[in-house]
């Protein structure tokens, strides 16, 4: 339920895997409640492919593929949750009605808000009334989440009442998401085979690189999530104010096992996951105000540095932290130039208006010829 919450709070979209009568309906519901958005709920066995296409119309001579009740409502209404219920009883044809719905917020001609969250649940294909298996490009634009129950919690909810889940909030803008991709993107440089496996058959999660912006969004707003944070923070999908959750230690770090491995599947989240635990990285402002502060001697951690510290400058914006940030790119050089040139690139398209190139960049003369950026 805490995976849950942080889905729709970091508006991922997400997926909840479950036998019927396990209360995922009556949970997005009470979520929506407590947020206080609205919740459309629409079954997909027993919509068309129209329904998430658009019925094609005349008006003013022209077609016009006019959207259903419930997406009015949803735009009107500007924000909300759509909980797309039954997913596996739905046909392939809706299944394939249903991709730009999730991925472009579009139904129809209509362009839902971009804080129109996206839920859907499912019961297992052998569990399903007629059930079909998820189609791989469906499967691939959802995070997928393993919804179960124990007797603990349901005999304590009939006892006190069954609690709602907890709406989380994170400030995930700026540096915490561009490290994050930094992060991702390191890892992927490494195990490059990961970017991209898909699947024979039926199934869930797989890595691609839709599914890996998916974690690395995971990531950062998990990263976000802390008990010292203050109440009036944004979440990474704009400034909309929700209560906050207290997750954090073992708590968050199997909220955050939860969203990658439902984003990229068990393999490659689990490897990603043991490859972060294993990272003891500077913090990117200690190496911009510290030229001597010590760096990683691995390459892998290397090239994480340095994307954490591009998008550090990417978040900061000053001139200042710009051209520090070519003193560290000339001490990797020094060492790694492959690695420095990938940075200088990054760098330099972040140049802030007006900024004077240190005298660094002068040391840096073959790392930026490298990298296409000096004649």
């Amino acid at each position: 339920m805490d995976a849950l919450s942080v889905a729709v709070a970091a508006n991922l979209p997400v997926l909840l895997w479950g036998a019927p009568g396990t209360g995922k309906t009556s949970a997005v519901l009470a979520l929506g409640q407590r947020l206080g958005l609205p919740v459309e709920v629409v079954v997909g066995s027993i919509r068309e492919p129209s329904d998430f296409a658009g019925l094609p119309v005349l008006r003013d001579r022209e077609t016009w593929f006019a959207p259903p009740r419930w997406a009015e409502r949803l735009a009107a209404a500007g924000t909300g949750i759509l909980f797309l219920d039954e997913l596996t009883t739905a046909p392939p044809a809706v299944q394939a009605a249903m991709l730009r719905v999730v991925l472009e917020r579009a139904v129809g001609d209509l362009a839902l808000p971009p804080s129109v969250r996206i839920v859907a649940a499912a019961n297992p294909p052998e569990q399903a009334a007629d059930g079909w298996d998820l189609s791989a490009p469906l499967a691939n634009r959802l995070i997928h989440l393993d919804w179960t129950v124990s007797a603990e919690s349901v005999a304590e909810g009939f006892i006190g009442g069954f609690p709602a889940p907890a709406a989380p909030l994170g400030q995930v803008g700026g540096a915490l998401a561009g490290r994050a991709r930094a992060l991702v993107g390191a890892f992927l440089r490494v195990r490059p085979e990961l970017v991209l496996a898909v699947p024979d058959g039926p199934a869930r999660a797989w890595p691609s690189p839709r599914t890996w912006e998916l974690a690395a969004t995971a990531l950062a707003c998990t990263s976000a999530l802390t008990p010292t944070q203050g109440p009036s923070l944004d979440v990474i999908s704009g400034p909309v104010a929700y209560e906050r959750v207290e997750v954090a230690g073992p708590g968050m770090e199997r909220v955050r096992a939860e969203l990658v491995v439902g984003a990229v599947g068990e393999a490659a989240g689990f490897e990603l996951l043991s490859w972060l635990r294993d990272l003891d990285l500077p913090d990117p402002a200690t190496l911009l105000a510290d030229p001597t502060a010590p760096l990683p001697d691995r390459v892998d951690r290397v090239h994480a540095v340095l994307g954490s510290v591009v998008a550090h400058v990417a978040a900061d914006g000053s001139t200042d932290a710009w051209q520090r940030a070519w003193t560290v790119i000339g001490r990797v050089a020094r060492r790694t130039p492959d690695v420095a040139a990938t940075a200088a690139r990054s760098l330099a398209a972040r140049r802030p208006h007006g900024a004077t190139l240190p005298q660094a960049v002068l040391e840096l003369a073959p790392v930026l010829r490298s990298a296409g950026l000096m004649p």
